[in-house]
Parts: C-alpha cells; structure tokens; sequence
C-alpha cells in the first residue's frame, strides 16, 4: 500500500478523521458512572450514523475472528479493543479507554482516548497525564525528513522516565484507505531508524502505556487484551498529517 497521499485523499482523511473525533469527543463527554459499556458503543453507532460515516471495527475481521462492536471500549486492566457489553457498568473511579475508527467515502479516521470517570487515584491521573503528554512530545516528531524511529523513541524516552509499561504488541500505523497501513509505529524504536518520513503520510501514533508491567494477555474472546498484572492501561491516539512544515493534527472535532 502507498503510503503517500495525493491532496483530494488527503482531503477526504481529514473529513473521515473529524467525523472520528466528532464521535469520541461526544463519547467522552458521555462517559460516566452507571452507564455500561453497550450504552457507550450504541451511542457511538449512532453518532457516526448520523454523521453519515460507518463504523471501521464492526465486523472486522482478524483471521476467524469477527469484531462484534462499533468502536473499542476498554476498561482499568483492558489496554485495547474491548468490546462493549451489558453487563460490564462503568463505576466512579474507572479509567475507560474509547478508540473510534470511521470510514467515510472510502476512507478512515482513527482516534483514542482514556478517560478517568469521577474520583479517579492520583497515581491513574498521573498515568493518564503522562500518556497524553507522551503522544503530543511524539507528533512532535511527525516532520518530513525524521524517520518512523524518531517517533517512536520519543514516546520511550518520554515514558522511561515514569517507570510504567509500554505495549509492545500493539503499535501505531499508516492511515488511509484502510484500518492498518504502512508504516507500523511502535512505542519504542531507535532514533533514526525505520521508514522516511515524507510530506503526505497519514499516521495514527498511539501510545499504550500500562502503569505496572508491559506484559499483557488476550481475553478469551479474542480480541481484548489485558494487561498480565491487571493493574490499569491508558491509550491516546491521534492521526497526523506529515506536512513540509509542523504535523497537522487530522482529528479535531467539528466545531
């Protein structure tokens, strides 16, 4: 897959991408204390009908697994792709992950975001603060001319100093025409290495960052994973355009 895009793709990116942070936006803002997890991922549904865009999970396929939501909905230990239900209810001091991917007129948008709901530990603040931090120091180095490397060792760097866990399974990618391409951006790397970075590049860059141990297990349902010593994960993510100039953050909610 190419990983250059022309300006009417890049067009179309950044209309998938706000129709993206449209719903998460409106996702976090609706997260609280007594609702389920089902309530939040039919809210999502909805907001992305309405928006006239589709869901890019629903019913994506990972060898004979199916992905039964419509966006990502994971929990204190769950670090990503949780599936929403009714019987898991969000209580006061949950750390809830929201991950929305759209797809409008053939082509994705891609956003995170942890969210702590009501009186949240300092210690799970500080980790959501870090994590965030983490992205914004990365897009930083989302420049035409650095390397994939550059990126993913500022997010290293940044979170070394905190002592937590960084995922290593799952990693950031390509945006375009679909969910994962090239190039794969884990949270780790060398400066230097890996693929050019070149004017035209959608990226999704998602730090996933676990407080204890970067060890992690897959539910028996095939798609959410957990962090081994289940002590709770964040996740933030945003896809960004590489320019001739700073990146462009894509997902910005419509005003």
């Amino acid at each position: 897959m190419k990983a250059i895009r022309t300006d009417e793709e890049i067009h179309s990116i950044r209309e998938a991408c706000q129709i993206a942070a449209t719903v998460l936006q409106e996702l976090v803002q609706a997260t609280a204390s007594g609702m389920t997890t089902y309530d939040l991922d039919q809210l999502g549904r909805k907001s992305m009908e309405s928006l006239g865009a589709e869901s890019a999970c629903y019913n994506y396929r990972s060898g004979t697994n199916v992905f039964p939501a419509y966006t990502c909905i994971s929990v204190n230990e769950e670090i990503v792709h949780g599936i929403g239900s009714m019987r898991r209810v969000i209580q006061d001091g949950d750390l809830v992950s929201l991950d929305v991917v759209v797809r409008y007129r053939g082509f994705i948008g891609d956003n995170a975001k942890t969210v702590g709901v009501g009186d949240v530990e300092p210690a799970h603040a500080e980790l959501l603060d870090a994590t965030r931090e983490s992205l914004d120091y990365a897009i930083s180095f989302a420049r035409a001319g650095n390397r994939v490397g550059d990126i993913s060792n500022a997010v290293e760097r940044f979170i070394k100093r905190h002592g937590y866990g960084i995922v290593r399974e799952f990693v950031g990618h390509g945006v375009g025409a679909t969910m994962h391409e090239a190039p794969q951006i884990p949270n780790y790397g060398k400066r230097g290495s890996g693929a050019l970075l070149k004017p035209g590049m959608a990226l999704a860059i998602e730090p996933m960052i676990n407080l204890g141990s970067a060890a992690i297990e897959m539910l028996d349902d095939g798609w959410t994973a957990v962090t081994r010593d289940r002590k709770p994960s964040a996740h933030f993510e945003h896809t960004v355009l590489v320019t001739n100039g700073e990146p462009e953050i894509l997902t910005i909610p419509k005003k």
